[in-house]
């Protein structure tokens, strides 16, 4: 049985001297304030305050980095609790997925995934040995006894894991009645939602033509004409203004923003309605639209938050049998120089507009979106996201965007994440980063100790609150 301790200069530099620098910066850091801002946590959990249920649906069943991992090896997704939509046999035990997850300890070996787990159940749980077949039980049995304590219900670790402000995101068709809860019991500012569009963007999606439908009922304007459509998307904007909210978020899987001219996207709109779009038309539209989001960001002060470079749901298969988020993304090249120009030429110095682009495809930091951030005011680049926020991912961020974008044309770090508990434990990983790759800069004489500690606390706490500050439209 091997002990879980977490050592204290973990993540920092392995150089003895760059490591005592960096010590000295993390400390500056580690207790401030997290700012979350690019997340997907569900408001639900929150406005419920209900606690959860078991380790198994807390750890295991909603993690899609853990799943894959585990799925690589062999494991079958309904053995982990996770139902196909078809019906037939599912793991409803939550000992026995536990036991499952606990077995391929070994396999998240130097990943990510194993520093945020050992983080939460060392520092949140009190866990002191390693999980493996010998221990699931005991530790299945320790985190249950844990849950079922006021301490570890959601609002009660929110307020443990000293979180600022955490954002949701949200369906523009969302009424977002749980964060109406939130406003009533004093957590409106704590807890805000996101508007994320995408669905009612690409004419060519299943379910696209209900959507618009329901569009036109919400805001109580009618989308049968193009305009129509723009009208209610800027209503249902505003809804989502007054209920809070500070940013959009856009997963398109391209960069393309350029603008059609109105007739012709009216021309292409019509034909989405009567079911006739072309799909090279309908590709064209939705980079229309980015376009037209930014429009209407200098209107109503939303921050734009653009993430493509993913091909969603590449395992058909699994995404037809599990649905959302169990098609096993895959990262792609991204192009940014071309497919924004349009939107930066028109926006780019609008003191009105803020773009925070995310990217999955390195290659393009130090190429592309280092120079653009240089250039553009408007123009932020997002901390590393999804399959880039690991140690060596963070570290090769800087290195690739500082010598261009400085520190400050980034939005400094925002978790990406859909498990709660995780949250502190991925600040912590990214504060012991950065105060290692400052470290070097002391160390080697390129940056004075005081200004690495400003930097430092800017990169963990004001960037991000100052980045997602709506802007005044």
């Amino acid at each position: 049985m091997r002990p879980l301790q977490l050592d204290d200069d973990r993540a920092l530099p392995a150089d003895p001297a760059t490591r005592g620098i960096a010590r000295t910066l993390y400390r500056e850091t580690r207790d401030l304030p997290l700012v979350c801002m690019h997340g997907h946590v569900d408001a639900a959990v929150l406005a419920q305050d209900i606690p959860f249920p078991d380790p198994a649906s807390l750890f295991v069943v909603p993690d899609h980095y853990l799943l894959r991992m585990l799925v690589s090896q062999g494991a079958q997704l309904p053995d982990l609790g996770v139902p196909s939509a078809h019906g037939g046999p599912v793991e409803t035990d939550p000992r026995t997925i536990w036991r499952r997850f606990c077995a391929g300890w070994h396999l998240f070996r130097g990943t990510p995934t194993r520093y945020w787990l050992e983080h939460e159940l060392h520092e949140v749980f009190g866990v002191t040995t390693h999980p493996s077949a010998e221990t699931a039980d005991a530790l299945y049995d320790h985190l249950a006894e844990q849950l079922a304590k006021p301490d570890f219900r959601p609002r009660a670790l929110f307020e443990r894991f000293n979180i600022e402000v955490l954002a949701t995101t949200d369906s523009p068709l969302s009424t977002l009645p749980d964060h109406a809860v939130l406003r009533e019991q004093g957590w409106g500012e704590k807890v805000v939602p996101t508007f994320r569009p995408d669905a009612l963007l690409y004419l060519h999606r299943p379910g696209w033509a209900a959507g618009v439908d329901e569009l036109a009922a919400l805001s109580g304007i009618d989308t049968g004409s193009y305009d129509g459509f723009l009208a209610a998307l800027r209503a249902r904007r505003q809804v989502f203004v007054e209920a809070g909210a500070m940013a959009t978020d856009h997963g398109h899987f391209g960069t393309d923003t350029t603008p059609l001219a109105p007739a012709e996207a009216a021309r292409v709109y019509a034909a989405a309605r009567a079911g006739s779009v072309d799909p090279a038309e309908a590709e064209a539209f939705s980079g229309h639209m980015l376009f037209e989001m930014a429009r209407m960001s200098c209107e109503d002060g939303l921050v734009m938050q653009l993430h493509p470079g993913v091909l969603r749901n590449y395992d058909t298969d699994g995404h037809a049998q599990f649905g959302p988020d169990q098609g096993f993304d895959i990262p792609v090249a991204a192009e940014f120089t071309r497919g924004l120009r349009p939107l930066l030429e028109a926006f780019g110095r609008d003191p009105r507009f803020r773009l925070i682009v995310f990217t999955v495809d390195e290659m393009t930091y130090s190429r592309e979106l280092a120079p653009l951030a240089g250039v553009y005011p408007a123009m932020r680049l997002g901390a590393p996201w999804w399959f880039l926020d690991t140690p060596d991912g963070m570290r090769r961020f800087r290195e690739a965007i500082t010598d261009t974008a400085g520190f400050y044309n980034t939005s400094g770090f925002v978790d990406d994440t859909r498990a709660f508990v995780s949250i502190p434990a991925r600040h912590d990983l990214a504060r012991r980063i950065d105060a290692g790759f400052l470290a070097r800069l002391v160390a080697e004489h390129r940056l004075p100790m005081d200004e690495a500690v400003e930097t430092a606390v800017d990169l963990a706490y004001r960037l991000p609150r100052e980045s997602y500050a709506r802007r005044e439209g």
